[in-house]
């Protein structure tokens, strides 16, 4: 099994995601042995932003890196680990709101495939960029 990074890079649906990583300075710690659950945002998602939001956020680095931190939690939680809580917190420190109902949101995203293995995790793939607040 391959670690999170390589998951997303062979998905080929992450780029944009894979270079937020890189730019934010956290591939060290997301190719670390965890565990580690992501939520991760598509490419499309990324798009979906409105227009010069990643531009700005690669500029600037620290608030890239918070807000990337606010899609990961420590250990590998399946959706069915998920749907029991209410919350979990992020490593950037707030609470991710989950929710229970079909179809499977974390905050106000849709959930499109979940439980997907990595030698360090689990990854959750996301239809939208979640944010804190």
């Amino acid at each position: 099994m391959a670690k999170i990074l390589e998951v997303a890079r062979e998905a080929g649906c992450f780029q944009t995601l894979l270079t937020a990583v890189e730019v934010a300075g956290l591939v060290d710690a997301l190719n670390s042995d965890g565990p580690f659950t992501v939520f991760a945002p598509t490419d499309e998602a990324f798009a979906a932003l409105p227009p010069g939001t990643v531009t700005t956020l690669v500029q600037n680095p620290p608030q890239l890196a918070r807000i990337l931190k606010f899609h990961v939690t420590a250990g590998a939680l399946s959706k069915s680990d998920l749907i029991d809580r209410p919350s979990v917190d992020s490593l950037e420190g707030a609470p991710i709101p989950i929710g229970r109902a079909e179809p499977f949101e974390i905050k106000n995203a849709t959930v499109l495939s979940a439980d997907i293995a990595c030698d360090n995790g689990i990854v959750h793939v996301l239809n939208r960029v979640i944010l804190m607040g």
